[in-house]
């Protein structure tokens, strides 16, 4: 027997529909390519979508179709999300951190028919777009006066042109819920990058997942600024967050720089916003340095990489902001855990409380998280043991996109490629990459516990760790440390790290670095560290081994 209930797809298009119907007054406010702010409402957008979404019709885009965009968090891009993907195309996402060759690479495996580009991205298209024989369209995300005149690209096509020639009466297709509405690329950081591709199912189960009170608590009383970009992983689901709730967004644009950032904080009234840990890094200097105050921001969503202690202390102690640490991957949406505390915490003292906030979070009901061994074996869930992290749930890639190779699930679970221990309550902690583990004399070190450990020092800015070959111990822990206090010494660094870990898990030299590489999605880089210190033991061989 089945329920008697009404039934419906999940498509994307209802959350844009649903905020212009109860929440159509709400303001979406944006950086503009001249610096310039503009500001409209959700009824705006709503309309203008809908002519965007004729207009690809009458292009020739049809349902299955990729399109791709190249640009900023802006109000265009927010249309594009809702257009592309309303009308039953794919909205493909391209990052244009990556380096040439990968974004060519991507626009032809993903057979992208039509480009959007914003005008910072121009100059990259017209160095790739030789090599993109399929692409038979690029628009230009733009008013008609700020199109370029001297590009070599002919017939280039004018963003508002197009939105101009429509009604705005286009009705929504409806079609199967798993229909594909988003694809997005890993970084392709060991090999070509790889599409992982969402439903749209997945994306408005994982939206209404990511408003959860345990999870961002997100609510039309909110000012939500997205700094994570919309060209990677839908900038976390946020715009389509913000558009379920009817919350104010905010978005940077291309003015990524922390004046820019703290000025649309403070004079859209920003509550809640999402970054990298870099991101934060520069927010804080900057506050510091200008003396400066969060009048209304109360909380940051954290993610990519592992957050440094120094960010969850200083955001609470300095400026009352709580950090939200959370975890995920391109190929889980990204949504996978968030730190969200249980009753047991609300007595710890701060800094037990900011251990809590440095773990990576328990899951959200949608997805399910365990450990194993390397046979496979499900591990203890007690804080202790750790394993290879898998992960499946309702927005987990089952197989990538348009490759020939077997699904990577393993007996219905994907692989994260992350070692990693679960608390008795629920809390991941991931202690490594695999491939970033440092095997020395035989055993293993984990460089995150390292980094995470060195970060708590007053004066510690960023660490990063990586194994490097050594003539004894085959590898050795190097540690790489910006700091913002001249007078830290790797004495220093040294003894804040010997009586928390053993004697042989101890970096094997610290070196001070005015700047450690991130990736194009703001990981540290550590393939390019290794490439640049890979000799660094071998030709600076100390003569007393800190794991002797």
């Amino acid at each position: 027997m089945q329920g008697l209930m009404m039934d419906a797809p999940l498509l994307t298009s209802t959350i844009l529909d649903h905020a212009e119907r109860w929440h159509g007054e709400q303001k979406i406010v944006s950086r503009l390519h001249d610096g310039s702010i503009h500001s409209y409402t959700y009824s705006d957008a709503h309309t203008r979508t809908k002519k965007m979404a004729a207009a690809l019709t009458a292009l020739g885009v049809e349902q299955g179709d990729r399109v791709g965009t190249l640009a900023w968090n802006n109000f265009r891009h927010f249309e594009l999300y809702f257009a592309i993907s309303g009308m039953g195309a794919v909205t493909h996402t391209i990052n244009p951190r990556l380096f040439e060759e990968q974004v060519t690479y991507i626009i032809n495996h993903a057979s992208n028919k039509v480009l959007f580009v914003d005008l910072s991205f121009v100059g990259l298209v017209e160095k790739v777009i030789g090599n993109c024989p399929k692409v038979e369209k690029i628009i230009v995300l733009c008013e008609q006066n700020e199109m370029p005149t001297d590009s070599p690209i002919a017939d280039l096509i004018c963003y508002e042109a197009l939105i101009a020639a429509q009604t705005g009466d286009y009705v929504w297709p409806e079609f199967e819920e798993r229909t594909a509405a988003a694809l997005c690329y890993t970084s392709g950081t060991t090999g070509n990058p790889k599409g992982v591709l969402y439903s749209h199912r997945s994306t408005v189960l994982q939206t209404m997942a990511t408003v959860a009170p345990d999870v961002l608590n997100i609510s039309a009383c909110d000012s939500l600024l997205p700094i994570v970009p919309m060209y990677h992983v839908n900038a976390w689901c946020q715009p389509f967050a913000a558009a379920l709730v009817g919350a104010k967004l905010v978005l940077p644009g291309g003015g990524m720089d922390a004046a820019s950032i703290y000025e649309l904080m403070e004079t859209e009234g920003v509550t809640l916003s999402a970054g990298v840990p870099t991101i934060w890094l520069m927010l804080l200097r900057y506050l510091a340095e200008n003396n400066s105050k969060l009048t209304t921001v109360s909380r940051v969503s954290v993610g990519g990489s592992a957050c440094p202690l120094s960010i969850i202390r200083d955001f609470d102690t300095k400026y009352g902001v709580n950090v939200i640490q959370a975890w995920g991957m391109t190929e889980t949406s990204p949504l996978g855990t968030v730190v969200a505390p249980k009753p047991e915490h609300a007595k710890l003292d701060a800094e037990t409380r900011y251990q809590v906030q440095s773990t990576q979070g328990r899951p959200v009901f949608g997805v399910d998280i365990r450990i194993v061994d390397d046979n496979g074996t499900e591990l203890a869930r007690d804080g202790v043991m750790s394993g290879h992290l898998q992960v499946r749930g309702y927005w987990v890639c089952s197989e990538y996109f348009n490759v020939d190779m077997d699904s990577p699930l393993e007996n219905g679970w994907f692989p994260t490629g992350d070692i990693a221990s679960i608390s008795t309550s629920g809390f991941l902690r991931i202690t490594d990459r695999a491939k970033d583990l440092i095997k020395s004399g035989g055993e293993w070190i984990s460089s995150i516990e390292l980094e995470n450990a060195a970060t708590s020092l007053a004066g510690v800015t960023e660490a990063a760790v990586i194994g490097v070959s050594h003539p004894r111990w085959d590898e050795r822990p190097l540690m790489l440390i910006i700091a913002n206090d001249s007078t830290l010494s790797k004495h220093d660094i040294l003894a804040h790290l010997q009586d928390k870990f053993a004697k042989w898990w101890l970096p094997e030299d610290v070196l001070f670095v005015d700047d450690i590489p991130h990736t194009a999605t703001g990981k540290i880089s550590k393939l390019n560290l290794r490439q640049q210190y890979q000799d660094h033991f071998m030709q600076n061989n100390n003569e007393e081994s800190t794991c002797a």
